[in-house]
């Protein structure tokens, strides 16, 4: 078994792994004038010292007792300078009880988040977006003046103060009722504007979707393609990330893949697991709905660390935290967000990455800045929306890299 944790360090850990976004409400924040932004986080470049080989007996370990009651299956690749560690265990469906496919297809969530902010930053780069201008002057219509003074980077790093768009469904019963509901961008961009906002921008940090359902529709505007379409040409062609792909309005995934569960209540106190393998994804465009393999993550996570995608002045904003007077919204936590990125520090070091979840999914992307440590696993977790962090993908963390501060 991975090492136990204490319970300070498996808040942290869950914190900043942000499987979900959060939509709770919180007492709105004073307002007050924008915060600075902090300077980017020292990254040496990749290619240095590290640290030695994966510990394999520790992975090895996160994956033997599975399926479990909390993960049907699990896809792990780890990385690195010190050398190379695949893993996968559990099952491709409970009905055949076959082993699962190492090389599937599965839901990627919000780690659609980095793909979009990386066209971001290449349209910065490009100068054909301004990270400091208003978001309004690139879509009028779209964004009303009480948000005008929001821009491109605070819609980045989640420093809007937009709140949330509804959610379809408030309980997983709820949910899985409107699974096949579809929702439009500028629907759910409608809706949260017509709101009034969290916090002033720039002073505080709610992490949500609709940030990036905004900025999903920017790349729309300024490019005159679609996100899915950009994103392809941009990121997917070029790196030959064969197996990811947008499912638009399809319901399914693409492919061969393990099949999702998600716990359900039964009568009597207890659970029971349905397959949610078939969801739409409508509601979570350019924030959510990537489905890719753990192959293709990694490879883009190389080329994205290397400097191969964004380019390095504009690679600093995903390496770089709002200011230490901005605060998480709410719960007055130190801010954890960059633009498509967060950072913890486990086993003594810094590892950026990035999570996410889609009801039977959750998936994990986590590098040091210098690639001496890479993770991708992809973990068939039958509560992936739940407040508490997954187990199996918890010990892969720490397998991987090490305990958070106690």
């Amino acid at each position: 078994m991975a090492r136990a944790l204490s319970a300070h360090a498996r808040t942290a850990l869950a914190v900043a792994c942000a499987l979900a976004a959060v939509t709770t409400s919180a007492a709105p924040a004073a307002l007050a004038a924008p915060a600075p932004v902090a300077a980017a986080a020292s990254c040496p470049a990749p290619g240095g010292g590290g640290p030695g080989a994966p510990d394999a007996a520790a992975l090895r370990a996160a994956l033997a007792a599975l399926p479990d009651a909390g993960t049907t299956d699990a896809l792990v690749r780890v990385g690195g300078g010190g050398g190379l560690w695949h893993g996968s265990a559990g099952v491709h469906d409970l009905r055949t009880n076959t082993p699962a496919d190492p090389n599937a297809r599965f839901r990627a969530g919000s780690v659609t988040k980095v793909f979009t902010a990386a066209v971001v930053l290449q349209l910065a780069a490009q100068g054909r977006v301004r990270l400091d201008a208003p978001v309004r002057g690139y879509l009028p219509s779209l964004i009303p003046a009480r948000y005008g003074g929001v821009t491109v980077r605070e819609l980045l790093n989640h420093t809007s103060g937009i709140p949330a768009a509804d959610a379809p469904g408030s309980t997983v019963e709820e949910a899985y009722a409107h699974r096949f509901d579809r929702f439009t961008p500028q629907g759910m961009v409608a809706q949260a504007t017509g709101e009034e906002p969290e916090f002033a921008p720039g002073t505080a940090q709610h992490y949500l979707n609709i940030n990036y359902t905004v900025l999903g529709l920017l790349v729309e505007h300024v490019t005159g393609r679609p996100y899915a379409s950009e994103v392809t040409r941009r990121i997917l062609r070029p790196l030959h990330l064969d197996r990811t792909y947008f499912p638009g309005t399809g319901t399914g995934i693409r492919g061969p893949h393990n099949h999702g569960y998600q716990a359900f209540p039964a009568p009597g106190g207890t659970t029971e697991l349905r397959d949610v393998t078939v969801w739409g994804q409508t509601e979570g465009y350019a924030a959510g709905d990537l489905i890719s393999s753990t192959a293709d993550l990694e490879t883009f996570m190389d080329a994205l660390f290397r400097g191969q995608v964004v380019p390095r002045p504009q690679l600093a904003e995903m390496f770089t935290l709002p200011g230490p007077s901005v605060l998480t919204y709410g719960s007055g936590a130190p801010a954890a967000y960059s633009a498509g990125l967060s950072e913890i520090d486990l086993g003594g070091r810094a590892v950026w990455g990035k999570s996410g979840s889609r009801y039977g999914y959750t998936t994990v992307i986590g590098a040091t800045c210098d690639l001496s440590r890479t993770l991708v696993a992809s973990v068939g977790a039958t509560d992936a929306k739940g407040d508490d962090l997954n187990a199996t993908e918890e010990e892969l963390m720490v397998a991987a890299f090490g305990a958070p501060s106690a």
